[in-house]
């Protein structure tokens, strides 16, 4: 069985901080973790919430329906009690007027006044969910004192032993104690993987849901040894990328479509000086500020489309946090190899949620450079440009190899480096990064199938929804009507059909499933294959789809 609880309150009052040791606390039980986070823009006030799922089963989906609320704050009630379950409880603190047959109302701040610290009254609740799912206090005091020290780590201890003693048990739940399994969001997952690729470099400029990449980072600059730079704009940040990779590091930057709109044209220099790049782009609701702490998936098309004229690149849309951690390092071993920017693609929903994974297998990390060793000298001169059949020429380090410099220009230039007007090398030149697709497509990784094999009904999706979409087929499949399946794309562009058109042919429907107005990557499908898709789920109000309702619109259109 899973469960459902949500924390709610305004900004200020702590909440983030609830989530993150009751998530914890739950996950060294034993227990898969999903939490999601919905909070306003704003540093105090407002209405914010985190809905933490828990059980002794595959979790990949946030759900509708909660079994219990921890409410810092009447309106938290009064928002979400239409989506409590039958029998479902309430804990809040005495002073709140709310009348539920299940609510719990507790002397929470007396309590804490008692302990003498006020702001601890939100683990007095927490303590009281312990014990209404009679689970005991192992792993409380390690969680507590790696976020409190000295006499607040006391009194957050005394907290949650004061709530324990408020409320009877009303639920029994076994935790399975795995050795394996870490807590993470995709946010700390792609800067995992940057560091575990040998990432040197990062600039950014805070932009949501982009900034837990750089904060993360920042935060591990002495330890990894790297530098990370916070510069005025996105364009300064993606230019001191770029600069930083010709100079011989991995180097990276991290942004929103609105600060990706900044960075289009070093895109395009990325491209022409063949210079490898990596760029996390996170998706927002738009256009201009739109939504800025809401998901949606509406910057497909726009980032496939960047750039000025056409140009070599790769975009990775990442699923989960294992996902976002092993492409991530992929991004770099393509961009290197390559000589391209790489683009890698979440939202909101996916760098904020965060969940169990088991923890990840360094030895299938990939960490070519993929750099020149030949010596050059006069009689074999180095030509930064050199036209090859792959469309790859030989890099080499500025300052590496002594006497040999190396050229490049943002302008059209031949083989060394020189720019040029001639026609001739122009269209060769062009030629030249364009192969690089040719052989780039010859790596692409086919969408990753859930579902029965012989599936009537197939659904189609890309990026973080692989996770919301696996579940929903679950679902579906266990009611035995009919048989789902699901392809779930990570590689977007360039867009790998093989196994696309293999489902297509066998299935009597296909569906597809995103977060935005207009079904983009059924568009994209479209145009690439021919392949249509009988019919698109939709949901663009800035909140994450769920499991339940992707259920749900599969089955309406069933009845329709």
């Amino acid at each position: 069985m899973i469960h459902n609880i949500l924390i709610g309150g305004a900004a200020g009052l702590g909440i983030e901080t609830l989530a993150a040791i009751l998530e914890k606390i739950l996950q060294r039980k034993g227990f898969e973790i999903f939490v999601i986070q919905d909070y306003m823009s704003r540093v105090r006030g407002g209405h914010n919430f985190f809905q933490i799922r828990f059980a002794n089963e595959e979790i990949d989906s946030p759900e509708d329906e909660i079994d219990g609320i921890i409410a810092l704050d009447k309106e938290t009630i009064q928002t979400h009690i239409a989506r409590l379950k039958t029998n479902g409880f309430i804990i809040a603190d005495e002073e709140i007027d709310f009348q539920y047959a299940g609510l719990y109302s507790l002397p929470l701040k007396a309590a804490a006044k008692t302990i003498g610290n006020p702001k601890v009254f939100g683990n007095v609740a927490l303590g009281t969910v312990l014990r209404l799912y009679n689970l005991d206090f192992t792993g409380v005091a390690e969680v507590i004192n790696e976020r409190f020290t000295g006499e607040v780590a006391s009194q957050n201890s005394k907290a949650f032993e004061e709530g324990y003693k408020l409320a009877p048990v009303k639920y029994e739940i076994q935790a399975n104690p795995k050795d394996d399994q870490i807590l993470i969001n995709a946010s700390e997952a792609i800067a995992l993987g940057a560091l575990a690729s040998g990432l040197k470099f990062y600039a950014g400029y805070p932009m949501t849901p982009s900034t837990g990449i750089m904060t993360f980072l920042a935060s591990k600059m002495n330890e990894a040894e790297i530098i990370v730079e916070q510069a005025e704009d996105e364009i300064a940040a993606i230019n001191m990328a770029i600069g930083a990779s010709y100079a011989g590091v991995r180097a990276m930057t991290g942004t929103s479509g609105g600060g990706f709109a900044l960075m289009v044209e070093a895109i395009g220099l990325s491209a022409m000086l063949e210079v490898p790049l990596v760029v996390a782009e996170m998706q927002r609701p738009g256009p201009a500020t739109g939504l800025p702490t809401r998901t949606e998936q509406g910057d497909l098309k726009f980032v496939i489309y960047s750039s000025p004229a056409e140009i070599p690149k790769m975009v990775i849309a990442l699923r989960d946090p294992e996902d976002a951690f092993f492409q991530t390092n992929r991004a770099f071993d393509l961009a290197d190899k390559y000589q391209i920017p790489v683009i890698i693609m979440g939202d909101q929903f996916l760098a904020d949620s965060t969940r169990t994974v088991k923890a990840f297998d360094f030895s299938k990390l990939k960490n070519d450079r993929y750099l020149s060793r030949e010596d050059y000298s006069r009689a074999n001169e180095y030509r930064r440009y050199e036209i090859t059949d792959t469309g790859i020429s030989p890099r080499i380090i500025p300052g590496k190899m002594p006497g040999t410099r190396v050229l490049v220009d943002s302008d059209e230039h031949d083989e060394y480096g020189h720019i040029t007007e001639s026609s001739a090398m122009r269209k060769t030149m062009h030629e030249k990064r364009l192969r690089k697709m040719t052989h780039l497509k010859e790596e692409l990784q086919e969408p990753i199938f859930v579902g029965a094999e012989n599936a009537d009904t197939v659904l189609v999706t890309w990026g973080s929804l692989s996770s919301p979409v696996k579940e929903a087929v679950r679902l579906l499949n266990a009611q035995g009507q009919n048989k789902y399946g699901a392809l779930l794309f990570g590689d977007v562009w360039p867009l790998p059909d093989k196994l696309l058109k293999i489902k297509r042919e066998s299935a009597k429907k296909m569906i597809n499933v995103e977060q935005n107005a207009t079904g983009l990557f059924a568009s994209l499908v479209r145009e690439q294959t021919g392949i249509e898709c009988d019919r698109s789920i939709l949901k663009y109000d800035g909140r994450p789809l769920s499991s339940q309702e992707i259920v749900a619109g599969v089955k309406g259109g069933e009845q329709g």
